[in-house]
């Protein structure tokens, strides 16, 4: 998959456009949380964009740590106490939270995956993509410590769970409101762009999950 120029542009640009979405989302005025919230997932996004071009792969171990801290702190606010207004307070919120610290920890998975963990030195069986030719390579084994051959079942579950999760946003984007008054409909209407931005984001960790299988 990785070695066609399209798909790995493709899956770039839709990386970088749900990034620069949540930038934007972080610079309105709202809650601190929604803020924090919404700089992680950008800061995923560009790192999910900077790991299909094997960029800065000397700051994996970083990378990870960030990731996996962001997996916590949206796991702490599925579980807050329902006082908590600024957290995810209402059943939707929940769940809308632990969906985003799987995708968390889903994408700290992938970069332990498809990246470097010992001194820049390639890890077993890694599949690093270089610019010149897009091409997926396969090098030598080593001490690297996480493999893709090491972790086939966990490949297919995030392959199958992002896959589930990206049809769920479009079933949600397309379904029309049933309420009566206008002002009910225009607000389900006005969910639709963020859904369909989480239908794409949950789509391209399939598809880069379902390569590794």
């Amino acid at each position: 998959m990785f070695n066609i120029p399209a798909i790995t542009w493709t899956l770039t640009a839709v990386l970088l456009l749900s990034g620069s979405y949540h930038v934007l989302q972080a610079t309105r005025p709202q809650q601190v949380t929604d803020r924090i919230n919404n700089a992680l997932h950008a800061l995923m996004n560009i790192l999910m964009a900077a790991m299909l071009w094997n960029l800065a792969p000397s700051t994996m171990l970083a990378q990870i740590a960030v990731l996996s801290g962001a997996a916590l702190w949206f796991v702490i606010q599925a579980v807050a106490r329902p006082e908590f207004k600024v957290l995810c307070a209402d059943n939707r919120g929940r769940l809308k939270c632990v969906y985003h610290s799987v995708s968390m920890g889903g994408a700290a998975v992938m970069i332990a995956m498809m990246g470097q963990v010992s001194g820049g030195h390639a890890p077993a069986h890694a599949m690093s993509m270089r610019n010149a030719h897009h091409s997926l390579t396969v090098t030598a084994p080593t001490t690297a410590a996480a493999t893709i051959d090491h972790s086939p079942g966990l490949v297919v579950l995030l392959t199958a769970t992002f896959g589930a999760a990206a049809a769920v946003f479009i079933i949600l984007g397309v379904r029309r409101g049933l309420g009566k008054s206008y002002r009910r409909r225009a607000s389900r209407l006005s969910l639709r762009p963020g859904h369909g931005l989480e239908a794409l984001g949950a789509a391209t960790m399939a598809m880069m999950f379902a390569a590794m299988s």
